[in-house]
């Protein structure tokens, strides 16, 4: 007669936990690439659509140092500027599409609201989900 063992194991892994070197590596590359997207018309937009709504609002938004209203083109320069620079960039999960990623960047102003900066990363283009100054404490501006 033949005994077969098996051996089950219970361990559990969580798919999201990579190690911190990891973790910042990612994180480094995809700040490249925005910053690398934000750069060229070609491969940067912030069109609105009802699946990808978009609160893109640089001649609404005054830059910190000029004190101007941002150009669109300025807006997307300021953003690289930004990445090259090592600004703060968090990861957040938007609700539109769901199961996407973006990445935020909020900018303190000396005496005036932050400006909010959000971009999703697409196949070979950038998403400019959101430019303006923060609107308070919503979560998802």
């Amino acid at each position: 007669m033949l005994h077969l063992i098996y051996n089950i194991s219970y361990d559990v892994y969580v798919a999201d936990a990579v190690p911190p070197e990891l973790a910042a590596a990612r994180m480094a590359s995809i700040r490249r690439e925005l910053a690398r997207l934000c750069r060229s018309r070609k491969t940067r937009t912030a069109e609105f659509s009802h699946n990808q709504p978009t609160h893109w609002q640089p001649l609404k938004t005054i830059h910190p140092q000029t004190k101007e209203t941002f150009t669109e083109d300025g807006a997307w320069q300021f953003a690289a500027d930004l990445l090259d620079a090592g600004e703060p960039l968090k990861e957040v999960s938007l609700k539109k599409p769901p199961g996407k990623k973006g990445y935020v960047m909020e900018i303190p102003v000396k005496g005036g609201r932050p400006i909010y900066i959000k971009l999703q990363l697409g196949s070979g283009q950038v998403f400019g989900r959101s430019f303006h100054h923060s609107i308070g404490n919503r979560g998802d501006e």
